[in-house]
């Protein structure tokens, strides 16, 4: 019997949890805007996918508030969060009314119109491509339409359930 042949179990779902908190990340504010208005979240499940085309992937829970908003919007932004900015991370991440949320902060518009945070780090403003459901959310692939990087070089991460920053000094 080889390796491919053998099935193995899932671990615990609070096993993976404690293994993912020691995986830092960057720290994002996923936005769009609908005929509703704009919709933000808190997100550390970001990646870049390819540079040719340039892509980038977000995964957002399929329970969440959101998800309507980001399940038939054509254009979202990834606002990658600087040091200060912790206070605003909470306040996309918590259950805050989505009209309170972007009372904080202060949002521009992109090139598609969606929300873009003026001091963020980094902006990655995105086209949708195409979606994929695995568990629990679904993975969206945005090909990248626009970047706006801040002057200043430094990010907020998350690792150990807490926040910590990166600063480069030159």
């Amino acid at each position: 019997m080889g390796l491919m042949d053998h099935c193995y179990e899932a671990v615990e779902s609070s096993d993976f949890k404690n293994g993912m908190s020691r995986l830092g990340a960057a720290v994002n504010i996923a936005t769009t805007r609908t005929d509703d208005g704009p919709f933000g979240f808190t997100a550390s499940a970001v990646c870049s996918v390819s540079d040719a085309p340039a892509t980038l992937l977000l995964c957002i829970n399929r329970s969440s508030s959101c998800f309507p908003a980001f399940q038939r919007a054509r254009f979202f932004c990834i606002n990658t969060l600087m040091p200060g900015h912790q206070s605003l991370s909470n306040l996309f991440g918590g259950k805050t009314p989505m009209a309170d949320r972007f009372g904080s902060g202060e949002w521009g518009e992109g090139l598609s119109g969606v929300p873009v945070l003026k001091d963020a780090l980094v902006s990655f403003e995105c086209e949708f491509s195409h979606a994929v459901d695995e568990g629990t959310h679904r993975v969206i692939f945005g090909r990248v339409i626009d970047i706006r990087c801040h002057q200043r070089d430094a990010a907020l991460l998350y690792c150990q359930r807490r926040y910590v920053t990166c600063e480069n000094d030159g």
